[in-house]
């Protein structure tokens, strides 16, 4: 993400993921009490400064809320406020989707207009920008409306079945997509936080490590904090690509056929400091129910075409 603009109102960000991106127009107020006369669990943003929300071209333009005494974003959907606005203008959220947002990732919350505001967690933030308009329009549809806050609740509790007969084909990619980051940003939160968000391999933290899996989903690995190690991103590039990996006693090793090939082509440059950052032993999780399982380990490496002795 590429910041355009500084000490500006909207800010505008140039987003970019896997090949793909775009410009965002970024409106945000702090989200507080609507005070007296207001329901208790009825919180808002107030808009100020502004009495025309302009679009950006070719892009997407976001009004957020951002709440700070728990961390977490409220999104509203532009295209219900594209007139004049009125006098003292602002936006509703419900206090029980903020606090369900800060535990699972995201919550719908329907308005009594119709209008469905997203609360979201900052490791959401992506995929509610990749598909806000699929995702509040799927809010204004009380059948699409009970299975996002049921994903809202556990994404487990919804099967792919389910969102391919409940969801509008149009918006059947996006919801699946909002399933598979919730779930992931479930794992990798419960990963980093069992390895005190330290790599396993070589004790590195800087904010440059990942919850990766250990047996990948592809190959049906499970969302078990058993089946995560964290890794630094080198090191989870060199796990995924075999040049190193650790057995059932957790101890590590480098692969060394496959230096030897590197050497070879006069490609092992750096190959001392590599191994010299390396840990004997990867650093586990003080609590033994999440550290490694042996049988994932074990099939990981097979897959991996590791034959340790």
């Amino acid at each position: 993400m590429l910041y355009l603009t500084k000490g500006k109102h909207p800010a505008r960000y140039s987003v970019f993921k896997d090949g793909r991106g775009g410009i965002v127009r970024v409106y945000i107020w702090n989200i507080t009490h609507g005070g007296a006369g207001r329901k208790k669990e009825e919180y808002r943003i107030q808009v100020t400064g502004f009495d025309k929300f302009e679009p950006e071209p070719k892009g997407r333009t976001l009004i957020l809320g951002w709440w700070e005494d728990v961390g977490v974003f409220a999104g509203w959907d532009y295209r219900h406020h594209t007139g004049k606005l009125g006098g003292s203008p602002s936006m509703q959220v419900s206090e029980e989707a903020l606090r369900k947002a800060l535990l699972s990732g995201f919550s719908p919350y329907i308005n009594q207009k119709g209008e469905t505001a997203i609360a979201f967690r900052p490791d959401f933030a992506g995929t509610y920008v990749e598909f806000l308009e699929s995702l509040h329009d799927s809010g204004a549809i009380p059948k699409e409306a009970q299975l996002l806050d049921k994903l809202s609740e556990d994404p487990d509790d919804v099967s792919d079945a389910d969102i391919d007969s409940e969801i509008d084909a149009k918006r059947k990619f996006a919801v699946h997509a909002a399933k598979r980051a919730l779930r992931a940003n479930d794992f990798s939160r419960r990963v980093l936080g069992a390895y005190q968000h330290r790599c396993a391999m070589c004790d590195m933290q800087l904010r440059l490590i990942d919850g990766a899996h250990i047996v990948p989903v592809e190959h049906s690995g499970n969302d078990q904090t058993s089946n995560g190690i964290a890794l630094c991103a080198l090191h989870h590039r060199a796990y995924d690509r075999s040049l190193v990996t650790f057995d059932p006693d957790f101890k590590v090793h480098v692969n060394e056929g496959l230096v030897k090939r590197l050497d070879a082509e006069d490609r092992a440059g750096g190959l001392k400091d590599f191994r010299d950052r390396l840990r004997p032993i990867i650093n586990l999780p003080p609590d033994k129910k999440d550290r490694p399982k042996s049988l994932f380990v074990a099939r990981a490496n097979s897959l991996r075409g590791w034959a340790l002795k």
